[in-house]
């Protein structure tokens, strides 16, 4: 079992590729960093100083920035998203910072996904919170005909612009692999055919993550792709060792540690901590 790091990269943390470096030193296989592009005021989140979310939710960098001076600091460690909010951003934009990410990491680049949750923050973005599987999806078609055609088009409901030329393209082929985050069983059909691995938060969606890995890889084989290259990845795993011996039982095939968003002395004790647990389980 693989052992990948995730942080909200704010300013007020320790810099993302200090601590990507210092993770690839420490073993860890991949770092990852989530995004919000902004947290509309409501009662519900007032601000980053009242209770409701934490601060980092709101402070949040742009993954895409951050992970290209990662990718500057680093050799070998795998870099990703965790998630991008797809349904948020411009395919056609996206779909070329996917690319240049992954040739200047010279192909670490990985490329998880979600539909999204905060129904405001999405709204603003012009995506009706109702509709944002299908824009997902849709979106998700489209990028993978830029990124693997030379004169790309694509004509869907939300997508539609017609032949098109765009460089880069990425430096894996056909494109990185894209990490689904979807609650199962609801969504199996979905991650099934849409990626080439699977991001489930621990302790969400209608059961223990681990209780769908065989059906999904089955579901993956049923839909003509390969379950043995279809990666399941744990985001927000507990470090204990009942729950890593139970994950790496069950087929998971990475598990993500997230770390506080800290300053760095104490974020780098933080992933001492962490890289002794991951020893154990190697």
């Amino acid at each position: 079992m693989k052992f990948g790091i995730s942080i909200f990269p704010t300013a007020d943390a320790i810099r993302p590729a200090e601590l990507a470096a210092a993770a690839e030193q420490r073993g860890f296989d991949s770092f990852w960093v989530p995004e919000h592009s902004h947290i509309p005021v409501s009662d519900v989140f007032p601000g980053p100083d009242a209770p409701g979310m934490p601060a980092m939710y709101y402070k949040a960098m742009d993954p895409f920035a951050v992970l290209a001076s990662a990718a500057q600091a680093t050799e070998s460690i795998l870099l990703g998203t965790s998630i991008c909010l797809v349904v948020q951003r411009d395919p056609i934009q996206l779909a070329k910072e996917v690319a240049s990410v992954d040739v200047l990491s010279n192909g670490r680049f990985q490329f998880g996904v979600g539909a999204g949750w905060n129904a405001p923050e999405i709204e603003n973005h012009g995506t009706p919170f109702n509709k944002r599987v299908t824009v997902m999806r849709e979106r998700l078609e489209a990028m993978k005909k830029i990124w693997t055609e030379e004169k790309a088009e694509y004509h869907g409901k939300y997508v539609d612009f017609g032949p098109m030329f765009a460089w880069p393209k990425p430096a894996q082929k056909p494109y990185p692999p894209i990490h689904i985050a979807a609650n199962l069983p609801a969504a199996m059909k979905r991650v099934a055919t849409q990626g080439d691995a699977w991001m489930p938060i621990y302790g969400t969606g209608d059961a223990d993550p681990t209780q769908h890995i065989r059906a999904l890889r089955a579901a993956v084989a049923e839909n003509g792709g390969d379950p043995s290259r279809f990666e399941v990845s744990v985001y927000y795993c507990p470090h204990d060792d009942a729950t890593l011996h139970q994950m790496a039982g069950a087929g998971v095939d990475r598990v993500i540690f997230v770390l506080d968003a800290n300053p760095r002395d104490q974020a780098l004790a933080e992933l001492d901590a962490l890289a002794e647990v991951a020893n154990r389980h190697r």
